[in-house]
């Protein structure tokens, strides 16, 4: 009796600990990610991420704050077939107040199972342009058009006439709505001011997966971010044109200095990972590459005017032309404003750059014409002093060397400790006057 009173303690101990274990892991689970960026490979490399880890750990919904300027449309098609594959529910909140989902990120805000905006975010603009953000030509447009508007029909169907002419209307017309706009031709599902107002007004909605309708359930939920990893917030930055600008020139700047140094493998290192990066960036980009014509004549003319005489004409001009090769690479016309470099930091990197190289030239100039330091040339018009007395010879220290000196004509007797000048060099032996 006694063990099976034991067992039985021992059983209701264990039922009471797997109850609590029970009651904790019963616990809805939210994932919470921040995708603020451009939409490009990292950030759909991002996405993809999250939406893995909510299914293996099966959770409850994954909500996405959002905030993007749009990106390339494979990235975003990527991204859309993520989210309608996903077993486990996607909220895109637009967010925070003044936030957009531009472009591409309007089309992949529809495309979530529940879609969500900040009171003053915004939403549209989604009409295709090409890589160098040009305008499509006419016959080009209307097809991609036409696949963007028969890929997201299907989505956005089911939120009634109003919200799809909306979404035509942002890629035909590149139309853009407030939240309110979006709210009331039913667009998106409701307004939220937070993150905690999100979670509230998720409780009881009925979302339709691809197994049938689910309910959320988010009241006491447990919420769990899932921060972007190192490796991607490098490759999300280096969609910054600016950064990618200060690349390039950093980079090919310290490749001429290894170049016009061979052996220095700092400036070489430093050039070609900045270079690298620089032209990945470049790749996601929209840029126009006949700026690098200006860019690489910049640099020509930056090493010519180091070795011919111009006085500084060809630094100047070579100024001018890394300026415009900036701006023609970054700035061309039909750019979207958010990807276009700073004009200011355009014309303060090419001054700053003009000024390094100004400084080269002035030093190579004074180099040039300074007295010649070694040789024989160099000992002439140098002092000593007398390390012996002279007779028709003596001993001399000079440059901490000690050389044999004859007295020059009308110098004098030289005796020891006497300071003497070198007037003439006769092979190994100086000439030398009492000073």
């Amino acid at each position: 009796m006694k063990r099976l009173g034991l067992l039985l303690v021992f059983l209701a101990i264990a039922l009471l600990a797997f109850q609590t274990v029970y009651a904790q892991t019963s616990q809805p689970l939210i994932l919470i990610m921040n995708a603020n960026g451009a939409i490009e490979p990292a950030m759909q490399e991002y996405f993809q991420r999250g939406i893995s880890i909510a299914e293996q750990r099966n959770a409850e919904a994954l909500i996405i704050q959002l905030q993007t300027p749009g990106g390339d449309l494979q990235s975003m098609d990527n991204i859309i077939q993520a989210i309608r594959a996903s077993t486990v529910p996607v909220v895109i909140y637009v967010a925070p107040n003044g936030a957009m989902a531009g472009s591409a990120g309007a089309l992949i805000t529809i495309a979530a199972q529940v879609s969500a905006m900040a009171p003053e975010a915004a939403i549209g603009a989604s009409s295709p342009i090409d890589a160098s953000g040009q305008n499509l030509d006419s016959t080009l447009a209307t097809k991609q058009k036409e696949i963007m508007k028969a890929t997201i029909r299907p989505l956005v169907e089911r939120r009634g006439a109003a919200a799809t002419q909306l979404a035509q209307d942002m890629i035909d017309n590149a139309k853009a709505v407030s939240a309110s706009e979006a709210l009331q031709a039913h667009l998106i599902d409701f307004t939220a001011t937070d993150m905690s107002d999100v979670l509230r007004q998720l409780n009881g909605l009925q979302v339709t997966m691809p197994d049938g309708v689910h309910t959320l359930h988010t009241t006491n939920a447990t919420t769990e971010n899932v921060d972007m990893t190192l490796i991607e917030q490098l490759l999300l930055i280096l969609t910054d044109s600016n950064l990618v600008f200060i690349l390039l020139s950093v980079g090919v700047l310290a490749l001429q200095i290894e170049l016009s140094h061979p052996g220095a493998w700092i400036p070489g290192f430093v050039g070609v990972v900045c270079l690298a990066l620089a032209i990945y960036g470049l790749g996601l980009l929209p840029v126009n590459w006949f700026g690098l014509i200006f860019i690489a004549t910049a640099f020509v003319l930056f090493v010519l005017d180091i070795k011919t005489p111009t006085h500084g004409a060809l630094t100047a001009a070579g100024v001018a032309s890394f300026i415009i090769g900036a701006l023609v690479l970054f700035n061309s016309p039909g750019v979207p404003q958010f990807e276009r470099v700073s004009v200011p930091l355009v014309v303060g990197v090419g001054v700053a750059i003009g000024l390094l190289f100004a400084a080269i030239i002035s030093f190579a100039m004074r180099v040039r014409h300074a007295p010649i330091q070694m040789g024989v040339e160099a000992i002439v018009g140098k002092t000593g002093f007398a390390k012996t007395d002279f007779g028709l010879t003596g001993q001399v220290l000079v440059g901490s060397e000690l050389w044999t000196a004859e007295p020059a004509p009308g110098s004098g007797t030289i005796g020891k400790g006497d300071h003497v000048e070198v007037v003439e060099v006769k092979g190994l032996r100086l000439k030398v006057r009492k000073v």
